[in-house]
């Protein structure tokens, strides 16, 4: 126990949430983590290597990082630094907005949690507005908590429950990514005010946390209604040789060996881990959508029937999923593509390379407002949220105009509020 504390000493010296650290180490524990599978590689008959592209995304995101870190250098104002007195009232403005279509989908019973085809046919508009309360609200916590003089765990504790209850809000509506963002938001402003989070409590946290979030995905399949077609669950109609039967019953009867509740704890991983393979599987037989998914983001807000990022992507892993007999998703569902499988997709390595140097030139350029600005400015809440965003998007992607959005919101705003060099710095 002795020799262990230096090591744990040293550990704990890591700032968690720095631009080195947080996202690389996610990313990575995410992936090894889809490592332990139950069979359920062999069962959708995995052949392509994830872990080129993996590694490419890491090294090409620490040169972004790294470049920006050491030139210094923050993003420009835009010559819009006046407005930058009237970004809370904006925020208030959008909060209020976003309240407004919250009660007006719950009035017109969008409870998302009593089924999963109710979380999937939530009123489009009224849901795409209704985000902007828990990011209104995410955003005002946050910076209140930032410009308290003398914080303290009483007051802590009430931003916390004020955050508990917002989190709850959208826990009716079904929707883990709000609650994700939430938490973890909260967590980065709780280091930098009220206490450091040393890694050692951050891991705990973490585990508890992924457990939890596992849990409450399995129970919302555990509990669907199979009798509507929303959620059917059979599996595609096809013949396969002999050979290919004998594998694919073999393959389930293995993943079947180990109970629903232990393969759910790292359900959303392995299934992040099997896209990415069967698409960098279709990309070798098909080649690259050519930036049709990243359109896609932007077309679903056009007139007529669009087809989503995520259908588009449920429709290629299928594709190469039908040829062996097993669905990867459910048609009547869309699919995750992890950030790095929907670059991957449009673009091969190519698209993965500038796509993860840009997210660490952000990244960096807005951590570097922070050590100007000090960590009691609304820059601090920015890169908070903005960090916390990339990183959920290595499972979830960023195909949604909404969080483009506001990532797009929060990355101005740093831009424009001026640095008070009075504030407390690092």
């Amino acid at each position: 126990m002795n020799k262990l504390k230096p090591v744990l000493t040293k550990i704990n010296k890591i700032d968690t949430f720095s631009p080195y650290f947080f996202l690389p180490f996610i990313l990575m524990l995410y992936f090894f983590v889809s490592l332990f599978d139950f069979h359920r590689f062999e069962m959708f008959k995995i052949t392509a290597s994830i872990w080129p592209a993996v590694i490419l995304a890491i090294v090409c995101y620490y040169i972004g990082v790294y470049i920006i870190d050491k030139l210094q250098w923050t993003i420009p104002s835009f010559g819009l630094s006046f407005f930058g007195k009237y970004v809370v009232h904006f925020i208030v403005a959008l909060m209020l907005l976003g309240l407004v279509s919250y009660i007006m989908m719950m009035v017109g019973g969008g409870l998302g949690i009593s089924d999963e085809s109710n979380r999937r046919n939530l009123d489009p508009k009224l849901n795409f507005f209704s985000q902007l309360l828990w990011f209104g609200a995410l955003l005002l916590l946050s910076y209140k908590m930032i410009l308290e003089k003398h914080m303290t765990w009483k007051k802590a504790i009430v931003y916390g429950a004020i955050f508990a209850v917002v989190m709850f809000l959208f826990l009716l509506m079904g929707y883990r990514t709000p609650l994700v963002i939430m938490l973890f938001t909260g967590i980065i402003i709780f280091h930098y005010v009220v206490q450091r989070v040393k890694l050692t409590w951050f891991l705990t946290a973490l585990f508890v946390i992924g457990v939890v979030f596992s849990m409450f995905g399995f129970l919302r399949v555990l509990t669907e209604d199979t009798s509507k077609e929303f959620n059917d669950r059979s599996q595609p109609d096809v013949e396969l040789s002999e050979e290919e039967a004998k594998r694919l019953l073999t393959a389930e009867q293995k993943v079947n060996l180990t109970p629903k509740w232990i393969r759910a704890i790292n359900q959303e991983a392995v299934t992040g881990h099997i896209v990415l393979s069967t698409i960098i599987e279709y990309t070798q037989q098909e080649g690259y959508l050519k930036g049709e998914i990243h359109k896609g983001v932007f077309n679903t807000i056009l007139p007529g029937e669009q087809i989503s990022p995520r259908m588009r992507v449920t429709e290629v892993v299928n594709s190469i999923g039908v040829e062996k007999g097993k669905y990867i998703t459910r048609e009547t569902r869309t699919t995750t593509p992890t950030f790095i499988g929907q670059l991957f997709l449009d673009g091969g390595y190519l698209l993965v390379a500038i796509g993860f140097l840009l997210y660490g030139v952000l990244i960096s350029l807005i951590y570097n407002k922070v050590k100007q600005g000090g960590v009691r400015s609304f820059h601090a809440v920015a890169y908070a949220f903005v960090i916390t965003v990339f990183t959920v998007s290595m499972h979830t992607g960023l195909l949604d105009l909404i969080f483009i959005l506001m990532l797009g919101f929060v990355i101005i705003a740093s831009a424009i509020i001026k640095i008070d060099n009075n504030k407390l710095r690092f």
